[in-house]
């Protein structure tokens, strides 16, 4: 039957399967000439939607894939609320305070003028943190009668944000090489590539390759010594973009942040175990004097002078509310919780794995992240890369890639725990990588389907 129409329109009591929209390819290339049934054109994007992987499945991803109902009607409450334009909207911008104060407390600052922003997520946040470094280094170098025109910034195994840091500001990046063994920079290399041209160095509170924490009171303490037999007096940034939200809460007398003295900044994600929406992270530094004066703007056109310190300018506030809101509902026990039960989850996967037999734990969930990475062991007849393939066939992604240079001959495989990610699902998990382990021939491929890895 054809559509029934009323005056030229659309019934309204067609289904939306049997309207126009849903009878053609939809458009790619030219917005159509003409409108669509509301309803019509929100089935065919959800249908799309569909095609996309369960996000709760993805193991690869730090972010936050679970969020309560209550989250969700903060977000849509404030759809139309610009964070950026503090004097419209005040009470978000002073929620926003709130959560940097509420920070720096948890990260243990005791400056009354500790300073801090939002940002849309740590990526953003780090380069923040970075850019405040480098405008220090050059201040003191030019007050001293020194060269500024050559800096660099050392670091370990990072995640990406710094490479594009130190190639879009044009900063020397001197990436330690992992050494065989080691899950993160190690102290004792530090003396060969810090210099009167380092601004900075990046400690990393979780890595993104293997999970782990590197050992930032010893790295200051590194610091310390090399600046007794040279004089150079180096500060550290905290990239704590995932290990900001859990070290507080399970490992509280690991001293990492505002406690060592050498730490002048820290960055987090407030959408990774801070169990925050997508599009929040936080920048704050140990005291005002740590983020230069030059590189905050003060705006006149949005209602009245506001301050400002981001790469980005519009972006909607309902973010840093969810953010506030999940630190309120959960207090410190309500965070200590549910990092507790994703890292015994955590141990429970690296038990199953260990006892699987072609594996090597290089990180089994306990004292870091509540994650495990794993290796090969020698000898094995198919790779990484395999087992990733037959995992996808049940909707698991889990991502297989090479360590950083050095070590790149080396695959893992790193599975993350989070926030709605429980126990059963996880024991669902290895039982698909046991049966995925008889089905794979001898003499897999041993070719990755896509190079490195998701983050």
């Amino acid at each position: 039957m054809g559509l029934h129409r009323v005056r030229g329109k659309i019934d309204p009591l067609d289904d939306v399967f049997s309207m126009p929209l849903s009878e053609r390819v939809l458009p790619k290339r030219r917005v159509p000439d003409g409108e669509s049934d509301p309803r019509s054109a929100f089935e065919a994007v959800r249908a799309e939607l569909r095609l996309d992987g369960e996000s709760a499945q993805n193991l690869a991803t730090f972010c936050t894939t679970y969020s309560s109902a209550e989250v969700r009607e903060l977000m849509a409450l404030c759809l139309d609320k610009n964070m950026i334009d503090k004097d419209e909207y005040p009470q978000t911008a002073e929620i926003e305070a709130r959560c940097v104060r509420m920070l720096a407390d948890l990260w243990n600052c005791a400056a009354d003028d500790t300073v801090g922003c939002s940002t849309t997520g740590s990526s953003e946040a780090a380069m923040l943190g970075g850019l405040a470094l480098k405008w220090r280094w050059r201040k003191a170098r030019r007050a001293a009668g020194r060269p500024a025109d050559r800096p660099n910034l050392v670091c370990g195994p990072v995640q990406v944000c710094w490479e594009k840091f130190c190639r879009y500001f044009d900063v020397e990046m001197r990436q330690i090489p992992l050494e065989k063994g080691a899950t993160g920079l190690r102290p004792h290399q530090l003396a060969d590539h810090v210099d009167e041209n380092t601004i900075g160095v990046v400690a990393i509170l979780g890595v993104t390759y293997t999970c782990d924490y590197e050992p930032v009171a010893e790295i200051a303490a590194e610091l310390d010594r090399l600046q007794a037999r040279t004089g150079l007096d180096v500060p550290i940034h905290v990239d704590a973009a995932s290990g900001g939200f859990v070290a507080p809460f399970l490992q509280p007398n690991l001293v990492w942040d505002f406690r060592v003295n050498r730490v002048a900044s820290i960055n987090a994600s407030g959408h990774k175990y801070g169990m925050a929406p997508l599009g929040v992270g936080w920048a704050v530094w140990a005291s005002a004097e740590m983020l230069p004066e030059e590189l905050v703007f003060d705006v006149s056109y949005l209602g009245g002078d506001m301050p400002t310190f981001a790469l980005n300018f519009s972006r909607p506030g309902g973010e840093i509310i969810a953010q506030y809101y999940t630190l309120l509902r959960l207090g410190r026990e309500g965070y200590r919780k549910i990092a507790q039960a994703n890292a015994d989850t955590a141990r429970y996967l690296a038990e199953r794995i260990k006892a699987m037999g072609p594996f090597e734990l290089l990180y089994d969930g306990q004292g870091a992240l509540p994650a495990v990475s794993y290796k090969l062991r020698e000898g094995a007849r198919f790779s990484l890369y395999d087992l990733s393939e037959q995992l996808r066939t049940r909707g698991w992604q889990v991502p297989s890639y090479p360590l950083p240079p050095d070590r790149d001959d080396t695959t893992i495989q790193r599975v993350l725990v989070r926030h709605g990610v429980g126990k059963d699902e996880i024991s669902l998990l290895a039982d698909d990588m046991e049966r995925a382990l008889r089905r794979i021939p001898d003499g897999g491929t041993g070719a990755p389907r896509r190079p490195g890895f998701h983050h």
